[in-house]
């Protein structure tokens, strides 16, 4: 999808100018917003900010641990707002949390519209139906030929593949797949970037032919 590079741009502005408005003030919404901020794979860089620090693989987080990620991850969170972020999420008071819990909070809401348009649009693109997509399944669904790189000829197709494939992935941690997760976490970003269901619904039945 060509406008894919787009939505991320225009969803990393509508986060930062989110921002900026004081009367945004919730610091689990803050902390959303800064991920989101970086574009589609933000909230994914977090989340391997945050197993840096699950030496046992524990999938768990202590406050300690958790500050540490918020902080490694360079958002601008006060120890006050940190505090409250893992207070929330710690709900049986046992001093850890799940991150990947915590993760998926972070995804913004979805209607089930919203939610059916994009498990249609990712089981479409899942060929193979294994839970993720990758250049196997994209041969065939999606069309190269109108990236502005492959009319240039700048771009190979693999090459057009392989950056639609980066859009959902965290900086230089490329692994030329998107899981369930990642597809999600993009299009809920991009989702509260954008008010109107029936703009949503076009965008995506128009863009996955759904």
């Amino acid at each position: 999808m060509s406008g894919t590079a787009r939505h991320d741009e225009e969803m990393r502005r509508s986060c930062a100018q989110k921002l900026k408005d004081p009367a945004v003030k919730d610091p689990v919404e803050r902390l959303r917003l800064q991920c989101l901020a970086r574009g589609s794979s933000g909230i994914k860089g977090l989340g391997r900010t945050f197993k840096i620090y699950d030496d046992d693989g524990s999938m768990m987080l202590s406050k300690d641990e958790f500050k540490k990620g918020v902080r490694d991850y360079a958002t601008q969170m006060t120890n006050a707002e940190m505090d409250e972020c893992f207070t929330r999420f710690d709900a049986d008071g046992s001093g850890q949390i799940s991150f990947d819990e915590f993760l998926e909070s972070l995804r913004p809401p979805l209607s089930k519209s919203r939610k059916d348009l994009i498990s249609r649009a990712f089981a479409k693109l899942d060929k193979t139906g294994d839970g993720q997509i990758t250049i196997e399944d994209l041969k065939g669904v999606y069309d190269p030929s109108k990236h502005p790189k492959f009319k240039n000829g700048e771009w190979t197709e693999e090459q057009v593949f392989q950056g639609f494939l980066a859009t959902f992935d965290t900086p230089n941690d490329v692994d030329n797949k998107i899981t369930r997760d990642e597809f999600f976490n993009y299009y809920s970003g991009v989702s509260a970037s954008i008010d109107s269901d029936v703009y949503f619904d076009l965008m995506m039945r128009t863009a996955w032919k759904i």
